[in-house]
């Protein structure tokens, strides 16, 4: 199993939030990147913070239909995802579910019946690494979106986590290191 981060992971991010499937546009081979996870057996999960929906900004169904689009654009490449978790909630709404909480990693392992340890989660902001040590995942930290902010402010106890340029690279890294898919 491999858990994603999907703004600044698989698409663009935009500090305005992406409210639209018009607006939800993919980073340059992300998509190819995740039909090759898939293609060599690895489940794929994408975990993801949307407190645009508390804000009010977009509403669950515009969520689901810009989902079905990323769905839709992956499956034209081969590619898919097994399942997508989400936190509807506001930064200060003190719920488990938003990361660096850990309970979308924690939903995504019961959902697919995969324990965490050690599984890969690529993300690009400080929530995204700190959720995946929170449950014993590998986190990966990749530049885009506001992954070269996150690499110039990694903590001490972050040191040393692998960092890709994107999640191509990030793929490629995976690969090598977890050739096994079913772990």
């Amino acid at each position: 199993m491999v858990i994603l981060d999907r703004d600044g992971v698989i698409n663009q991010d935009s500090d305005a939030f992406i409210k639209s499937p018009e607006e939800w546009l993919p980073i340059p081979g992300s998509l190819e990147a995740i039909a090759t996870l898939g293609n060599a057996g690895f489940t794929v999960a994408v975990a993801t913070n949307q407190s645009g929906i508390a804000r009010g900004l977009f509403d669950i169904d515009t969520l689901g239909a810009i989902h079905q689009q990323m769905m839709r654009r992956l499956a034209d490449l081969g590619g898919h995802v097994d399942a997508i978790a989400f936190c509807p909630h506001g930064p200060g709404d003190g719920c488990r579910c938003r990361k660096p909480a850990p309970g979308l990693l924690l939903e995504l392992g019961r959902r697919l019946g995969r324990p965490l340890a050690g599984v890969p989660v690529v993300g690009d902001s400080l929530r995204d690494l700190e959720a995946a040590v929170g449950v014993g995942a590998s986190p990966i930290l990749v530049r885009t979106g506001k992954g070269r902010r996150t690499e110039q402010t990694l903590p001490e106890t972050l040191a040393g986590i692998p960092i890709a340029d994107d999640l191509q690279a990030a793929v490629d890294l995976i690969l090598r290191t977890y050739p096994d898919p079913a772990r």
